[in-house]
């Protein structure tokens, strides 16, 4: 299926994480914290920052900047737009420091406002996508679907190629079903974090992922059998003008 493609698409700015050498000269790499450690480390910093702690909050974009960016990037078309808009964010989340609600995650209160200024900026350039007129989410099934893992090719070049197919097909949806998607499938986020972020309950989130990932797949299609027809044509055409007579030499 075309959808499971979606892996190989390359995180920007987002190096691999640094690896260390054990005593017997493995190379292996530190677990990360607990999502229930972050949440605590992430609460502290909020609360120091919002007494005025400069540093407080500067680690707190220390923290989580990369990944913002990374956000922004798989929604957005350019480098500079990605970090316009983290800069926007972070601007946005240092004026509305004190209103933070504790009971959710700082990254899931930062990333719902990257998300929204990132579609903020989509209907700007572009109005409406695939899936963008007569689709809203009341209109469809609610349907569970389970998330698909495949083994990816190790073939650069393939990956690459199938990489900016994947974008241009991700770039064709309206943005609705666009951050759904990129938020699963790249980022990786779980779906109840991604209602959070976008506002929207689980069901329509899982909905929008099977509606994006149906439309993701159709489009898919589409573009092969455009490619297949440009090649058909092009044989064709060949094959009417025939070997070229270039003459006796002289």
């Amino acid at each position: 299926m075309a959808a499971n493609f979606l892996a190989m698409v390359p995180d920007a700015k987002d190096g691999k994480a640094p690896e260390s050498s054990g005593g017997n000269g493995e190379q292996f790499t530190p677990d990360p914290p607990s999502r229930k450690e972050t949440l605590r480390v992430d609460h502290d910093l909020v609360r120091r920052a919002q007494k005025g702690d400069e540093t407080a909050f500067a680690a707190l974009v220390d923290r989580h900047q990369k990944r913002a960016w990374r956000v922004a990037r798989n929604l957005v078309p350019r480098d500079e737009d990605a970090d316009d808009i983290v800069q926007d964010a972070y601007m946005r989340v240092f004026r509305s420091l004190d209103k933070f609600n504790f009971e959710f995650g700082f990254t899931t209160w930062l990333f719902r406002i990257v998300t929204n200024l990132a579609i903020d900026h989509l209907r700007k350039r572009r109005p409406v996508g695939i899936g963008g007129a007569g689709d809203e989410d009341e209109g469809g099934p609610r349907l569970e679907q389970e998330d698909e893992k495949v083994d990816q090719p190790d073939d650069a070049l393939m990956r690459d190629e199938v990489a900016l197919k994947v974008r241009a097909c991700l770039d064709a949806l309206a943005p609705h079903f666009r951050s759904v998607m990129i938020l699963r499938e790249l980022d990786g986020l779980p779906c109840a974090e991604i209602a959070e972020i976008v506002g929207a309950t689980h069901v329509t989130v899982r909905w929008r992922l099977h509606r994006g990932r149906k439309l993701f797949q159709d489009e898919w299609e589409r573009r092969e059998r455009e490619i297949e027809r440009e090649q058909l044509e092009r044989k064709s055409n060949n094959q009417e003008s025939g070997p070229v007579d270039r003459g006796e030499p002289t």
